[in-house]
C-alpha cells in the first residue's frame, strides 16, 4: 500500500515538474521571441534610418547645384573680344567690374542700371563712353542726347568713377563682350531618376520596417491565444491541488518584473547616461552661438543685395584684404547707392536719420570670437584665397544674417588640418614647397607650416 501511494506521489510530482517544464520554456519562447523580434526590428530601422540620410545627402539641391550649373549650355556670345584684348586684361575687368559695377549692372539685363550687352554700340565713340563713366554729371550738363535720355528713363543719375584709369574702363568694357547669354537650366532626366530611385528605396526599406512590426504583432497575437488555449485545456481536466497551483501560475509578473533590482538598475543607469550626456553636452557649448540671428536696427537684407543685385561683399566690407577686421559699413556707404534710390522707405530714412544726427548705426555683433583668439581677415581671404561663404554660409541668400558656422577651436583647427596651402603665384612659399615635396607626396596643409600653433592665435 505504501509503495502504491509513493508511486501515486510521483506520478503527480511528475505531472507537476512537467507542467513546471512546459511553463518556463513558454516564457522562454516568448522572451525570446519578443527579444529577436525586437532585435531585427532595431537593425533595420538604423539600416533605414542610414539608408534614408545617405538618400537624402545624395540628392540635396545644394551638392547638386553646382554639376547642373556646370552642365548647363550658354549661347555663343554677341560681341567678340577686340584684337589684342588678352586674358589677363579680360580677367582684370571681370574684378573691376565684379567690385565695381555690378552692384547696379548686369550685361544681359536692367537692374538699377541698363543692360550693358552692345554698350560700346550705343556711343559715338568709346572715347566718348569713357568719359560718360568717368563723369557722368558733367556729360548730361554738357548736353550728349543719349546721356541725358539715360537719366530721363532711370530717374538718377551714376556716380563719378573718376578713380578709374582710361586703361581699367577698357578691360571692363572687353570683359563685357565676352560674357554669355544665360539660358535657363532644366533637370536634367538621370538627375530625375535618382530621385525617383532613392524615393523607392526609402519607401520599400520603410515597408520592411512596416512588415516586421505587423509580423511582431502576429508572433504575439498567436502566443497569447496558445497560452490561453493551453491554460483553458488543463482548467478543464482533473488536477489536483499541486497541479492547479503550477497551471494557474501567470506566465509573466508584470509586478515583480517592474520592481526587481535589475530593472530599477538599468533605469537609474539609462537616466544617469543621459543626463550626464546631456550635463556635458550643455558645458561643451557655452560660449557657441551657432544659429545666432539678432534683429538689427536696420532691416538690412543680404539676401537682396547681394543675392539679387550681386554685389561683391567686398563694397560694403572693405578691410576684408586689407587687413585683420571686415569692418562694419558706415552710412556714408550705404549712401553710395541709396542716395538717389528709394529714398522713401522707412528703413532708408533711419539712413539719413543717423547721418543727420552724426550717431553711427547701431549694428548688433553675429560673429564674436572671444578677446583671446586672434583673427585675421585678410590672412585667410587675400592669401588663402577663402570665400565668405567658407566660414558665413551662403549668405546671399539670408534675409536676416546669423552665425552658421560653430567658431570653437576644434572646428578651426580641423580646418588647418585639411586645407591646403594656396601656394599659387606666391614667392614666399617657393622653398616651403619644395622641403615638404622632397619629404611628403601629400599636399601641404596649413597645419605643417604652423597652423596649429598656439602662439598662432593667442599671444
Amino acid at each position: 500500500m505504501l509503495f502504491k501511494q509513493l508511486l501515486i506521489q510521483k506520478s503527480y510530482s511528475d505531472k507537476a515538474n512537467a507542467l513546471c517544464s512546459f511553463k518556463r520554456s513558454l516564457k522562454r519562447s516568448v522572451a525570446g521571441s519578443a527579444f529577436g523580434f525586437a532585435l531585427m526590428l532595431l537593425v533595420f530601422s538604423t539600416i533605414t534610418t542610414l539608408s534614408i540620410q545617405s538618400a537624402y545627402a545624395q540628392n540635396d539641391p545644394d551638392s547638386t547645384t553646382q554639376t547642373i550649373d556646370d552642365g548647363a549650355a550658354t549661347t555663343d556670345v554677341a560681341d567678340t573680344a577686340t584684337d589684342g584684348a588678352t586674358p589677363e586684361m579680360i580677367a582684370k575687368g571681370q574684378e573691376l567690374f565684379e567690385g565695381n559695377c555690378a552692384q547696379c549692372h548686369a550685361v544681359h539685363e536692367k537692374v538699377v542700371g541698363p543692360a550693358l550687352k552692345g554698350v560700346e554700340s550705343r556711343w559715338s565713340g568709346r572715347a566718348e563712353l569713357i568719359n560718360f563713366i568717368k563723369y557722368p554729371e558733367k556729360t548730361i550738363m554738357g548736353g550728349n542726347q543719349y546721356a541725358a535720355k539715360l537719366y530721363k528713363e532711370y530717374g538718377q543719375m551714376m556716380p563719378n568713377h573718376d578713380f578709374f584709369k582710361d586703361e581699367q574702363i577698357v578691360s571692363i568694357l572687353e570683359y563685357i563682350k565676352t560674357v554669355p547669354v544665360p539660358v535657363a537650366v532644366v533637370d536634367l532626366p538621370d538627375d530625375g531618376n535618382k530621385v525617383q530611385e532613392s524615393g523607392a528605396n526609402s519607401g520599400l526599406l520603410l515597408s520592411v520596417i512596416i512588415g516586421l512590426i505587423a509580423l511582431l504583432l502576429v508572433v504575439a497575437l498567436v502566443l497569447v491565444v496558445l497560452i490561453s488555449v493551453l491554460s483553458g485545456y488543463l482548467q478543464k481536466e482533473k488536477l489536483d491541488q499541486d497541479e492547479d497551483t503550477v497551471v494557474s501560475q501567470s506566465i509573466f509578473d508584470f509586478k515583480a518584473f517592474f520592481t526587481s533590482a535589475g530593472f530599477i538598475g538599468v533605469v537609474l543607469f539609462i537616466l544617469v547616461s543621459v543626463g550626464a550626456k546631456e550635463l556635458f553636452a550643455g558645458l561643451w557649448t557655452i560660449g557657441v552661438q551657432q544659429g545666432y540671428a539678432p534683429t538689427q536696427p536696420i532691416k538690412f537684407s543680404h539676401k537682396l543685395h547681394a543675392g539679387f543685385y550681386e554685389i561683391d561683399c567686398k563694397f560694403c566690407h572693405s578691410g576684408v584684404e586689407k587687413g585683420k577686421a571686415a569692418v562694419i559699413p558706415s552710412a556714408n556707404v550705404c549712401m553710395n547707392c541709396h542716395g538717389e534710390l528709394r529714398r522713401g522707405s522707412p528703413e532708408i530714412e533711419k539712413i539719413y536719420t543717423a547721418i543727420e544726427k552724426n550717431e553711427p548705426i547701431q549694428w548688433v555683433r553675429i560673429h564674436n570670437l572671444p578677446d583671446l583668439s586672434y583673427f585675421n581677415h585678410s590672412q585667410h581671404v587675400k592669401v588663402a584665397g577663402l570665400e565668405c561663404e567658407t566660414c558665413h554660409g551662403n549668405i546671399k541668400e539670408m534675409e536676416v544674417v546669423q552665425q552658421v558656422s560653430l567658431l570653437t577651436m576644434g572646428w578651426c583647427i580641423n580646418c588647418h588640418r585639411e586645407w591646403d596651402v594656396n601656394a599659387q603665384g606666391n614667392d614666399y612659399y617657393d622653398n616651403l614647397i619644395k622641403l615638404h615635396n622632397s619629404t611628403s607626396k601629400e599636399p601641404l596643409k596649413v597645419e605643417d607650416i604652423g597652423g596649429l600653433e598656439c602662439s598662432k592665435c593667442h599671444y
